[in-house]
């Protein structure tokens, strides 16, 4: 042979290794295709069609694979299902005579499918498997793992297969409709109680800004009504005064004795601050005998339960003066004289005054400051103004529920606001001061599903839809959706 020709020979020697080995790797050529997963009851079905017009093998080669489920939440969980089998024709033979001998072969599980593949012909399999269900495979992938055998570089050719990421739709969630109500816009209309326990002469009705301690008293009342007249917000609309005497004396006289002394607060008032007289209703309420009970009922007085009784038994007011002075041989009268009688002589004053309407931006900074110069409408607006999962938006309708604890439409909103972060128990608390009411019942209806209770969701849904609540109707398809397994 020429030393030509001989060179030929070894370039073709070399240049058909790569070529083995290019064979081997092509037993990565495979498709899967019509991959289905779905649960029914406690089990779970995989199908798949496995495509191998792609797959080459040589006759020694043998391909298993390998179904995988694993946990996306953690690496304990995962289960093998049972393999498919792809041989070359050579080991096909040899495995079906170590079958026919009894012989142990060389596979984790009991193939599904077994087949001899022949090249460059279209072959498939179809792959069904059904498994009992757990919990983690509601968020679990399918991979499929490829082990081969009967090649030169075998260990390069397997590996892992992700099929799907999830192989099951996440739970549907529901979004249940909350209902709020937006409050009417009102007039705002408001007044402040206040009480002034000036100090008289005996048996006088000058109200004398240097008598006893009266100076710290008035400048209270300056203080009070100049914060209202100097805010730009308000107008004063009406002044309500009250007198009240202590009940030592007559009946008569101490009403008369009230009488005046309002009516001498009012004349401070008027020449102070320049308010009109026609501003101002003023009244006296004489001897305060139910402001006497109260405070000795809250009491530890000796002669408590003596005092009570003499209250309530004995109607003419003059009388009981003379039961209470036989008590403790005039003891217990010295001490209600001293210690009880004082505060009983009292001005009790109101205020009214009309507050002007804010828009969003400075309702947001009064109710920081003074909240009851807002309405329940510019409350609403304010927390809407807020995301609905923010500490803010809680926080508004928990004032406004504050500050009108007998307005519905503050406790449901309040309550609405409980169910958006997750405060259930409280926010059924709240709805269950209210009465009848559909949107009541679907909020409830809310709570309730929230809590997993879908027995007691669906009784209040299907109360309020009767009613021909909208939200309510919406909320029973979700729930109906959310409860479907």
């Amino acid at each position: 042979m020429k030393t030509k020709n001989i060179i030929y020979l070894i370039i073709a020697f070399f240049t058909a290794i790569p070529g083995a080995y290019a064979q081997d790797a092509d037993l990565s050529g495979i498709a899967i295709e019509n991959l289905l997963t779905v649960k029914q009851q406690n089990r779970l079905s995989v199908s798949f069609d496995i495509s191998m017009d792609a797959l080459r093998m040589k006759n020694n080669n043998m391909l298993v694979l390998t179904p995988v489920l694993r946990s996306n939440a953690n690496n304990l969980d995962e289960v093998a299902l049972e393999p498919v089998v792809v041989a070359g024709k050579k080991r096909n033979k040899i495995l079906n005579r170590k079958q026919q001998l009894g012989e142990k072969l060389p596979l984790a599980g009991k193939p599904v499918a077994w087949l001899t593949r022949r090249n460059n012909t279209s072959q498939s399999v179809h792959y069904t498997m059904e498994v009992p269900f757990r919990e983690w495979m509601q968020d679990a992938s399918l991979s499929l793992v490829h082990e081969v055998s009967g090649c030169a570089d075998c260990m390069g050719l397997e590996g892992e297969q992700l099929l799907v990421g999830n192989i099951l739709p996440a739970p549907y969630s529901p979004v249940y409709r909350l209902t709020y109500i937006m409050p009417e816009v009102e007039e705002k209309v408001r007044s402040d109680r206040h009480t002034a326990t000036f100090n008289f002469a005996v048996d006088r009705w000058e109200l004398r800004r240097d008598y006893k301690d009266n100076a710290a008293k008035f400048n209270e009342v300056d203080r009070i009504v100049n914060d209202i007249r100097n805010n730009a917000d308000l107008e004063i609309t009406e002044f309500t005064i009250d007198g009240y005497a202590s009940p030592e004396g007559s009946a008569p006289h101490n009403q008369m004795l009230a009488e005046n002394r309002a009516k001498a607060f009012a004349d401070y008032l008027v020449s102070k601050f320049d308010i009109a007289r026609n501003r101002f209703t003023v009244g006296g309420h004489g001897e305060d005998w139910e402001g006497l009970r109260k405070a000795v009922a809250a009491s530890s007085l000796a002669d408590k339960q003596a005092v009570l009784d003499i209250i309530d038994r004995v109607s003419n007011p003059d009388a009981r003066d003379a039961e209470l002075m036989k008590l403790s041989a005039g003891a217990t009268y010295r001490t209600l004289l001293n210690d009880y009688y004082p505060s009983l002589r009292r001005t009790e004053y109101v205020v009214a005054y009309n507050v002007r309407g804010f828009d969003v931006e400075e309702a947001k900074e009064i109710i920081n400051v003074n909240p009851k110069l807002l309405s329940l409408n510019e409350m609403y607006l304010v927390a809407q103004s807020y995301p609905v999962e923010s500490a803010e938006f809680s926080e508004v309708f928990d004032i406004a529920v504050r500050l009108y604890p007998d307005s519905d439409i503050a406790i449901l909103n309040s309550a609405s606001a409980d169910i958006e972060v997750g405060n259930m128990d409280a926010a059924i608390a709240r709805m269950n001061k209210i009465g009848d009411n559909p949107k009541v019942w679907n909020n409830l209806g809310v709570a309730h599903a929230r809590k997993g209770d879908f027995d007691k969701a669906k009784e209040y849904f299907d109360k309020a839809a009767g009613q021909g609540d909208n939200d309510a109707r919406k909320n029973l398809e979700e729930l109906r959706k959310a409860s479907e397994k």
